[in-house]
C-alpha cells in the first residue's frame, strides 16, 4: 500500500458485532492490523515468528503465556518476543492493535483458530 499524500489518517474505531482481523497498514514499512473481539470470543495458541505488540484500545482481554493470564484493560499493552505461544480471551467486547514486524503477515494473523 502506498499513500498518494503526505500523511494517512486513520481509525481503529469499530462496532464489535462479531470478530474480525482488518489489516489497517499492511505495506513493506508498517504493519499495524485491528483485531475485533466479542467478550467470550478466543483467540487460541499460536506464536509468531517476530516479535509483537499487542495494545487493547477498548475493552479488556486476558492474554495467556505459560498458563497464565494477563489482564489488559484498555491502553494497556504487552510486548511478547519471538516464538512464544499465547492466546487471547475477550473478557469484554474489544479493539485490539497488533503491531507487526516487517518479516510478519498478515495472513498468519487471519489463520488463528478462533472460538466463539
Amino acid at each position: 500500500m502506498s499513500f498518494e499524500n503526505k500523511y494517512e489518517v486513520t481509525s481503529f474505531n469499530a462496532d464489535i458485532n462479531e470478530f474480525k482481523v482488518q489489516a489497517i497498514f499492511n505495506d513493506s514499512y508498517s504493519k499495524e492490523i485491528q483485531i475485533l473481539m466479542p467478550k467470550g470470543s478466543m483467540m487460541q495458541e499460536h506464536s509468531a515468528p517476530a516479535p509483537i505488540i499487542v495494545q487493547v484500545l477498548k475493552g479488556e482481554i486476558d492474554f495467556i503465556i505459560d498458563n497464565k493470564a494477563n489482564n489488559l484493560k484498555e491502553f494497556d499493552c504487552i510486548r511478547v518476543k519471538a516464538n512464544i505461544a499465547h492466546s487471547l480471551i475477550a473478557k469484554d467486547n474489544s479493539i485490539i492493535r497488533l503491531s507487526l514486524f516487517k518479516n510478519d503477515t498478515f495472513s498468519r494473523v487471519c489463520s488463528v483458530k478462533i472460538k466463539q
